[in-house]
């Protein structure tokens, strides 16, 4: 028998998509995103003439405040989990505004859509007692980088990149607790010494053991906490990412260039225009190989100096959901504190009550 040296496992046939279903729905995914981009590109000069009218609002004195502080107190849990008691601290205190820009698009609807830049905007001088920075600006470029194994089968990566911001913090109140200084230091060593390989570096090494010692940290206090019932202890103890918000500022994502973008997406559209018009495309027939990973994408190449490896998604939520969504979240942050009020009534009722009860509750006589 052929299967008689194979494992039950091996000799188990899971069912599998029908080849050409495959086909047919990778394509219809496709067209599916391509029109959500275009859809998303054309809004964005729409949307901009509104969003500055409700900058105008969220800018007035009456309303300035507390705006943020409250929409990010109702931001959705994926947002709401990466902000630690330290930075709502911040946040609460010192954040003036925020804005969102999708900046490679121009007036005319052309550009990508999908790239994104945030301003946040900061109290000076006494006011902010944690750092110096008026307005910190993070860019996010979308960018598509293409490769091919030794079989000619093609793997397209997609998704956000950036470079770290550097925070001046004042004297003990880096809530990175080192992190980001040593990721912009090495970003800068970098581009000192173009072509020369990062791990090379003395900042390298000083950052990959910096996120060691973090890690180490995050651990410990992990362990503490299952006997101890401190909320603060130990860093980042309740984020995913393991650290401050802030460390947000210092996310990388790949090594893909502007130039290597745009020769993928060259590449990737001619390819679309041919499956368009019905012509044969190479590697469409291929079978996924799992075992095959001779692929150039350099996908760890990042993985140990990585201080905040949620930042793209976290940036999406941001750009997708708290910004337009913000007023939302504002008046949302009043819905609530009524609701609360409404409860502390209800439970002061359910008190008077009891105690009426209580008061005209017949007495038995004690006996003797």
């Amino acid at each position: 028998m052929a299967d008689q040296g194979k494992s039950l496992e091996e000799r188990i046939e899971f069912p599998s998509i029908p080849k050409e279903a495959a086909k047919k729905i990778a394509r219809l995914e496709e067209e599916f995103t391509r029109t959500e981009v275009d859809q998303l590109r054309k809004s964005v000069p729409v949307f901009r003439p509104i969003f500055e009218k409700r900058n105008e609002i969220i800018t007035s004195p009456e309303v300035a405040d507390d705006f943020w502080i409250r929409v990010f107190s109702n931001a959705p849990a994926e947002i709401d989990e990466y902000i630690l008691p330290t930075d709502a601290g911040v946040l609460g205190s010192c954040l003036k505004n925020l804005r969102v820009e999708r900046f490679e698009v121009d007036e005319q609807g052309n550009g990508e859509p999908r790239s994104v830049r945030f301003i946040f905007d900061f109290k000076t001088g006494e006011d902010n007692p944690f750092f110096e920075n008026a307005s910190l600006v993070k860019e996010f470029y979308w960018r598509k980088q293409i490769a091919k194994n030794s079989k000619g089968k093609r793997r397209t990566w997609e998704g956000l990149v950036s470079e770290p911001v550097r925070i001046n913090w004042k004297k003990d109140m880096d809530l990175t607790k080192g992190l980001l200084d040593a990721a912009c230091d090495l970003a800068e060593a970098e581009k000192k010494n173009k072509g020369k390989d990062r791990k090379t570096l003395p900042e390298f090494e000083k950052l990959v053991k910096r996120v060691e010692e973090i890690e180490n940290e995050r651990v410990k206090a992990e362990e503490k906490e299952d006997d101890e019932e401190d909320e603060e202890i130990g860093l980042g103890a309740q984020s995913p990412a393991g650290v401050s918000l802030f460390a947000f500022f210092g996310y990388r994502g790949r090594d893909v260039t502007a130039e290597q973008s745009k020769e993928a997406a060259k590449e990737d559209d001619e390819r679309w225009a041919k499956i368009v018009k019905g012509e044969k495309v190479d590697d469409e027939d291929q079978e996924d190989d799992d075992e095959d990973e001779d692929y150039e994408l350099d996908e760890l190449d990042l993985d140990d100096i990585e201080i905040f490896p949620d930042g793209e998604e976290l940036a999406i939520a941001i750009a997708e959901d708290l910004w337009p969504g913000a007023l939302k979240y504002y008046v949302q942050s009043y819905e609530l504190a009524d609701d609360l009020d409404e409860m502390e009534d209800m439970d002061e009722d359910m008190d008077d009550d009891d105690d009426e009860e209580e008061s005209s509750r017949p007495h038995k006589k004690a006996r003797v």
